[in-house]
């Protein structure tokens, strides 16, 4: 039996992973899916759990072959992606798919998919709190949060194309409405 996608899309610093993680901490029969991508590993990164890394060669042998599910090129021969054997992988074990995709692979997926998949936009409270999120990350130098921003800004303009849209003004509140939207979806 096939099981079913639960997308999570949001602008970098929505708070997308905190609530991923909360996600698959609450029961309810969800893996989280490894993205490819072509890029080398951060330090710290590791090799099939933070991203399955492979050559730029790779990716696009395995994009002739079939072998991924959805794709796409962020920059010059920066490959992200996911696996068609990951997604088999998990469904092998009995759970269905969490995905954390930036905002055009998790429209791209959800209109592959539209009755297997919900798909929740994580919604910063507004730009100006966004911006503070990721200033208080300490890991962008002003040229590319500037980008970041202005990314978000674009992004944010797609969440109509999303199931469900939760505001993540409080953490909590916004877990517990993912939570909730999941665990009634997985029912239905």
């Amino acid at each position: 039996m096939k099981g079913k996608f639960i997308i999570v899309s949001a602008p970098s610093g929505a708070g997308k992973t905190s609530v991923i993680r909360r996600l698959m901490q609450a029961g309810l029969g969800l893996e989280f899916s490894v993205s490819a991508a072509s890029r080398p590993p951060r330090p710290n990164e590791i090799n099939g759990s933070d991203y399955f890394f492979i050559s730029a060669e790779e990716f696009r042998e395995k994009i002739n072959k079939g072998e991924l599910l959805e794709w796409q090129e962020v920059y010059k021969d920066q490959y992200y992606g996911t696996l068609k054997s990951e997604v088999e992988r998990i469904w092998k074990t009995g759970h269905h798919v969490l995905f954390d995709l930036d905002v055009q692979g998790g429209m791209n997926l959800k209109k592959m998919f539209p009755e297997n998949s919900l798909s929740l936009f994580i919604m910063p409270p507004s730009l100006e709190e966004l911006e503070k999120r990721l200033r208080l990350r300490s890991t962008e130098n002003e040229e590319s949060l500037s980008k970041r921003l202005e990314k978000a800004g674009n992004e944010i303009t797609f969440s109509v194309n999303f199931d469900i849209i939760i505001i993540n003004d409080i953490l909590e509140d916004a877990v517990s409405q993912a939570i909730q939207a999941v665990s009634q979806y997985l029912k239905s």
